[in-house]
């Protein structure tokens, strides 16, 4: 079998199960199997497969067909223009997530920038961490994580990226394990409701880690166990960055007001139009 051949077969299959990206995804799937790029599988398209080649690649378009997410197959995915190994230990980042690390790279580049630091609070694959120590080289970052074998992913990411001397992973709770204040905590928490988690696509609710999603009743759980922990562990000045769900930004303001009455609440929306960051500067 030619890597044209596997690469329609692979197409194919995945149209007739319904998969809408079937062409993109069997482009990923065959250039994962054979290491090499998307350029060079269209430059080598008489390119043979080996047995052993061909086995694996039924094996992940089988995974795939069980709507296990692609990102999960492969191992990594792109998040703020760098690529990040992934496990079924971390969430997958999202592309509105990006507006968060946006924000928050604005807000750093806009103080002293030395001695700046910043803390990630719920790493997962240290993408946010390791996206924000890239575009800010002279800042200290601390990413803290419950989770030890998020960790270790994020670990393998930050040594992959150059960043290990200073992206500091600590494990803990939220703000806990911050040896110091920093000038910008960011966070983006579990916010799903309770009612909507079962709602959500089979691809997150069979995958995905649980704890990274599960917001509680009205999905704000967490962000009321982490407002009364910034006081002490954010500088004066400081900002905080939350990433909010859908129609979250009223409920989430009047909780940021209540624990932190003196600061400034801004909501940030995404594309879209909806309110996708709550910003908050003491």
């Amino acid at each position: 079998m030619t890597s044209r051949e596997a690469l329609v077969a692979t197409r194919q299959t995945l149209e007739a199960a319904g998969f809408d990206d079937a062409a993109i995804e069997s482009t990923l799937l065959l250039c994962h199997i054979l290491g090499i790029s998307e350029t060079e599988l269209h430059i080598e398209p008489e390119r043979i497969l080996t047995p052993s080649e061909i086995k694996r690649l039924k094996l992940l378009t089988n995974r795939r067909l069980r709507h296990e997410p692609l990102a999960y197959i492969v191992g990594h995915c792109q998040f703020y223009g760098h690529d990040f190994r992934l496990s079924r230990h971390t969430f997958i980042p999202r592309p509105e997530t990006e507006l968060l690390v946006e924000e928050a790279v604005n807000f750093a580049r806009s103080q002293p920038q030395n001695q700046l630091t910043v803390a990630d609070i719920g790493t997962g694959s240290g993408a946010i961490a390791i996206s924000l120590a890239l575009a800010l080289p002279q800042a200290r970052i601390y990413a803290t994580e419950i989770a030890a074998p998020a960790l270790k992913i994020a670990g393998m990411n930050c040594r992959r990226h150059g960043v290990s001397r200073r992206v500091i992973l600590l494990q803990g709770n939220l703000l806990e394990p911050l040896p110091e204040p920093v000038n910008v905590i960011i966070a983006n928490l579990p916010y799903v409701k309770n009612d909507e988690l079962e709602k959500l696509d089979r691809e997150i609710t069979n995958f995905e880690p649980r704890i990274a999603l599960a917001g509680g009743e009205d999905g704000l759980d967490m962000v009321r166990r982490l407002l009364p922990q910034v006081q002490g562990k954010l500088r004066p000045q400081g900002c905080l960055l939350l990433e909010i769900g859908y129609n979250q930004g009223q409920a989430v303001n009047s909780l940021i007001a209540r624990h932190l009455p003196r600061a400034d609440i801004k909501l940030v929306s995404d594309l879209a139009g909806i309110d996708r960051v709550a910003r908050v500067v003491l």
